[in-house]
């Protein structure tokens, strides 16, 4: 017996509020791993972590960003966004 799949439905699916929430959810669990790990000298590394939510043409997409001037730097020294990643899958 072969599976029929029905991609307008999952395609709506996807783009829903509920797997938006979903989405959003596990991203601002990150951020919130991020922050509380992240190294503070003046605070402004910290504070710039955030979440950003996008809608695609395959779904819904959330990024969380260190966007202040020096993140780059912290991040290749402290790999504080890759920890909390990490630190966030292993609670699931």
């Amino acid at each position: 017996m072969a599976a029929v799949f029905f991609d307008s439905a999952l395609d709506e699916l996807s783009r829903g509020d509920g797997v938006r929430g979903v989405v959003a959810d596990a991203a601002h669990t990150v951020a919130d791993i991020a922050r509380a790990d992240a190294p503070v000298a003046s605070g402004e590394y910290r504070d710039s972590i955030h979440v950003e939510v996008a809608q695609t043409d395959e779904g819904v997409v959330a990024t969380v960003v260190a966007d202040v001037r020096h993140a780059m730097i912290v991040e290749s020294r402290e790999g504080t966004l890759a920890r909390a990643l990490g630190k966030a899958a292993s609670r699931v």
